[in-house]
């Protein structure tokens, strides 16, 4: 892409970041406000999101909290958790009435996990959205180091299954429909043009709905950690940039298609809604504050999938800027 071509793209870019903007300052009509018009109790619909003390999960938290809904500040660290709901209680404006409380959870801790499940099944009889962002990078600027690849692995992919599988059974039933949503990337994009695997069978198979498993995604996973092991990856086309959390994201995406595809057939008043996004280059501690978005406008797409009005419900999807994008 030359010169002109660049400017092009950044304009556009600019655009829609401006069109996004402009959206969030549109008030939902009271018809769409589907949590406003739950049938059981309790009165508000109960959010969890995940990895909630600061960044774009704190921002999660804090925008769903003041669109009505109640949250969970779900966060490894009980201290840094406890301090971000009552920063959402504290800055909210005082006719906002913000609902919001904080709960300890490592993703990537199977006790834990099943703890927090116990313990929301108990406290609120189950949920109605889930936003799974708790995630790590350990690669910053031009730095593409695996040291730290399995606790990646670990914890943005293992750590968003355990999540998605211990909390649809407490999705409360809904015409509305519960909703899941998975922080990704863009990095993990099976066939972008940058940044992409190299295996070309690979790629046909996560893009093939009758070929994607969950044992294909696991299979994958295991093919790289062990190259990582051997230090063998960098020669056997994985993605190049943030090798081990593109790997990472791009079994994300895989296993929110393969969910879609389960979820697909629910019972009646059982239908769940899951979707990933990409929050963009985002100004946060994980990218070195080197982003070119804030947080508030990287959770934005999120925050919008989970509250999607019911005749705009979508399922299996990619998106950015709360357009579609192909995986």
């Amino acid at each position: 892409m030359g010169k002109k071509g660049k400017e092009a793209a950044r304009e556009r870019r600019e655009q829609r970041r401006r069109e996004v903007t402009h959206l969030r300052t549109v008030p939902y009509e009271p018809h769409q406000r589907w949590w406003d018009h739950l049938e059981r109790a309790p009165a508000r619909a109960v959010a969890v999101v995940t990895g909630a003390n600061r960044g774009i999960g704190f921002e999660a938290a804090r925008q769903l909290a003041l669109h009505g809904l109640h949250v969970v500040v779900a966060s490894r660290d009980a201290e840094r958790g406890q301090a971000a709901a009552e920063r959402i209680r504290t800055e909210a404006p005082g006719d906002a009435g913000v609902s919001v409380e904080w709960r300890q959870l490592d993703v990537a801790d199977a006790a834990s996990v099943e703890a927090f499940a116990a313990w929301a099944a108990q406290t609120h009889g189950g949920i109605h959205v889930l936003v799974n962002n708790a995630g790590v990078n350990f690669s910053k600027g031009a730095d593409n180091s695996v040291e730290f690849a399995e606790q990646v692995v670990e914890t943005n992919y293992y750590g968003t299954k355990r999540m998605i599988d211990a909390m649809i059974p407490l999705m409360k039933p809904s015409p509305f429909g519960g909703r899941i949503v998975n922080v990704s990337s863009r990095l993990g994009r099976v066939n972008g043009r940058r940044n992409r695997i190299g295996d070309v069978s690979l790629r046909d198979w996560l893009l093939n709905d009758d070929c994607l498993s969950e044992q294909l995604i696991d299979e994958m996973l295991v093919k790289f950690l062990e190259q990582v092991k051997q230090g063998t990856w960098s020669s056997n086309q994985w993605p190049q940039m943030y090798t081990d959390y593109s790997v990472s994201k791009l079994a994300v995406n895989a296993y929110t298609r393969l969910m879609a595809r389960r979820l697909s057939d629910p019972s009646e008043g059982e239908k769940i809604y899951i979707n990933c996004f990409c929050p963009g280059w985002v100004k946060t501690e994980m990218t070195g504050w080197e982003g070119n978005i804030s947080a508030e406008e990287g959770a934005d797409t999120g925050v919008w999938l989970a509250l999607l009005p019911q005749e705009q419900a979508t399922n299996g999807k990619f998106f950015a800027e709360r357009r579609e994008i192909s995986f």
